[in-house]
């Protein structure tokens, strides 16, 4: 066999493979398929130097990984928002219908995996990460090709992202768990649970022997012209991606309410685990022109399947408490199996529920699950009791630290900063990438730092001397020396971070760079009014920041004093920007963060939408629909080297 002749085998043989795997129209047998490996795999034995990357010798996997590398998505990925029921997503249809009365609506299953972003540059699959938390991911990109309905290579040579999940059917994760059962090995939980822990196999082989399979859902980073998504979507599966099983494209309410009754109905016929429906807008621009909360983007929702009851007995209650203090009981039951999950905890939100719901130890009790990572208790079945049930008491010590709990109502909370359950937690918050990013400050060091009492308090890092290190196990100088380096780095930090490090429930990055913006180093004075009237809070937020500011603001002064954060409150130059709402579009010569921050000093509210109240559009090369949308709506538009020339 000549090396032109090698090249076609790999032609034919990958053209198998997508017949097989995607279009489930097998062009050829079993056993032509394995001859034809084997003559490829031959001749790459004798032509080691010559083997082509395309070959599908590529997708067994064999390499063996030390672990997975952080990476970044090129653009975020977002989380949905859940519906759960016809009058919630007819609200958000009236939410959209507010900024445009007639649209379209692309529904699709949602399929229970895991996400995957895909990334391609010159028609090559260049890298896979996992969804992680948005914005940086794990690096999987050898367990990816083994996948067989992944395409190592696409005819498209733009750079795009593909986002997708990654699902194993219903009858492989059967067959899996036999396999595992009677090898010894743990089970897995659900589908799920085995697609992710699949994906991050360190031994690709063990990948390419599951029998994982991608769906794309959603594009990032692209260069795409088409108008709406059904159209790019439909592209995108023309590369070689497989569909989902049902698609509607329709402006017809009823029609989205029939896909969901049809795709309940066949739930147990799609061959993967499904959740709920996605429903989108389909338009593009009207998706720029909707946006993003600080969670989710506003055109879209996830239709949630009715949740699965079942009845099983509470065997006791448990409490956890939190890294602000909240003490939480959980609910221990009897194992129920609920779509192939094992539910054997179940919250109870807090001490009011219970009391209302007038949950006792003992009782009978219908659970559901809809997706949620743990069910709840939704009703008690008093008829029968048998006396035998205890009453639940709300406690009046931390089960952590046994100190005196302060009872707020609805809350229950451990004021003690030392307790165990909050300190450690909170510094391991406090130093990780995500927060302060204190090199070298990782979880088993901040254990040995308490365990020691060294610290006991996060303002206690800052009080950390090189002698006290050298008396720990495993520190020698220039250890010790890097660790007071990195905490001492870490003062003057900007005040986003500072705030996003203090750990507070329902505020991430987004917000805490909000909140620092809004009200600078004077952000623990702002009242529920202030903090809820910011873009994109809601109650909860609000609500959760209050509360924080409320238990922590002297010990947070305190800390402050000792970091001296940065404000980040712009100070605004008049110019002819100011109070004006900029929208950017299109490639810069520069990054478009360091213009939006630019145009942000200069006293303008930089959009991530185009719409009649948008004053200025500014466009840079190859710009699309944003751009097309201001010179319809007739919105001043202005080239980069304008922008460059009004501002000097």
């Amino acid at each position: 066999m000549n090396h032109e002749e090698y090249l076609a085998k790999i032609e034919r043989a990958n053209a198998w493979a997508k017949a097989y795997y995607v279009d489930d129209a097998p062009l050829a047998s079993d056993e032509e398929y394995d001859t034809l490996y084997h003559e490829i795999l031959n001749y790459e034995n004798e032509n080691p130097l010559f083997a082509d990357e395309h070959s599908p010798t590529k997708r067994v996997g064999g390499m063996v990984l030390e672990g997975f590398n952080k990476a970044e998505h090129k653009a975020r990925m977002w989380s949905m928002e859940d519906v759960f029921n016809e009058a919630d997503l007819d609200a958000w249809i009236e939410r959209v219908k507010k900024v445009k009365e007639n649209f379209t609506f692309y529904c699709e299953p949602k399929f229970d995996g895991a996400s995957l972003n895909l990334i391609y540059e010159n028609g090559m699959l260049k890298q896979a990460i996992t969804r992680g938390d948005g914005s940086i991911g794990e690096d999987v990109t050898e367990n990816v090709k083994t996948i067989g309905s992944i395409p190592l290579r696409i005819n498209y040579q733009e750079p795009i992202e593909i986002r997708g999940e990654v699902v194993i059917k219903k009858a492989d994760f059967e067959r899996l768990n036999t396999d595992r059962l009677s090898a010894g090995e743990a089970l897995f939980a659900n589908p799920r649970n085995a697609a992710a822990g699949s994906l991050r196999q360190l031994d690709t082989s063990i990948t390419a022997k599951r029998k994982l399979m991608f769906y794309p859902w959603g594009i990032g980073i692209n260069s795409l012209t088409q108008s709406f998504l059904s159209q790019k979507m439909s592209f995108v599966y023309s590369l070689g991606f497989l569909q989902p099983p049902r698609i509607v494209v329709t402006q017809s309410v009823d029609d989205v309410h029939t896909l969901y009754a049809e795709l309940i109905a066949k739930r147990d016929e799609i061959e993967m685990m499904m959740d709920g429906m996605v429903v989108k807008v389909d338009d593009v621009s009207l998706q720029e022109e909707l946006g993003y909360t600080v969670k989710y983007p506003k055109w879209m929702v996830a239709f949630k399947f009715p949740a699965i009851e079942k009845v099983t007995r509470l065997k006791d209650i448990t409490l956890q408490v939190g890294r602000t203090g909240v003490v939480t009981p959980v609910a221990e039951v009897e194992a129920v199996n609920i779509e192939g999950v094992i539910v054997e905890r179940a919250t109870l939100h807090n001490f009011d529920e219970i009391e209302r719901k007038d949950i006792r130890i003992g009782d009978s009790v219908i659970i559901i699950r809809s997706g949620d990572v743990i069910p709840k208790i939704i009703k008690v079945l008093t008829e029968r009791r048998d006396g035998s049930e205890k009453v639940v008491e709300r406690p009046l010590n931390c089960p952590v630290c046994g100190s005196e709990l302060l009872d707020d109502g609805a809350l229950i909370k451990c004021q003690n900063l030392s307790c165990d359950a909050r300190v450690v937690g909170a510094i391991i918050h406090f130093a990780s990438k995500k927060a302060l990013n204190i090199d070298g400050l990782g979880d088993k060091i901040v254990e040995q730092l308490y365990a020691q009492k060294l610290v006991l308090h996060v303002k206690d890092l800052y009080t950390l001397n090189s002698e006290q290190l050298l008396a720990l196990e495993g520190f020698k100088a220039k250890k010790a020396d890097n660790l007071l380096a990195a905490i001492e780095q870490s003062k003057g930090v900007s005040l986003e971070k500072f705030i996003n490090a203090l750990g507070i429930e329902h505020i991430g990055e987004v917000a805490a760079k909000k909140i620092a913006r809004a009200f600078g180093l004077e952000w623990l004075e702002a009242n529920y009014e202030q903090i809820i009237a910011l873009e994109g809070f809601g109650e909860e937020m609000a609500k959760s920041l209050v509360e924080f500011i409320h238990v922590n603001k002297a010990e947070t002064y305190e800390l402050m004093a000792v970091l001296q954060p940065i404000a980040s409150k712009l100070e605004i130059t008049e110019s002819v920007f100011t109070g004006k709402t900029v929208v950017l579009t299109g490639s810069m010569s520069q990054p478009r963060d360091e213009i939006k921050v630019m145009l942000e000093k200069l006293g303008a509210k930089v959009s991530g939408s185009v719409s009649k109240k948008t004053d200025f559009v500014i466009y840079g090369e190859e710009a699309g629909s944003k751009l097309a949308k201001a010179l319809e709506l007739g919105v001043k538009t202005l080239s980069e080297s304008e922008l460059n020339g009004m501002i000097k």
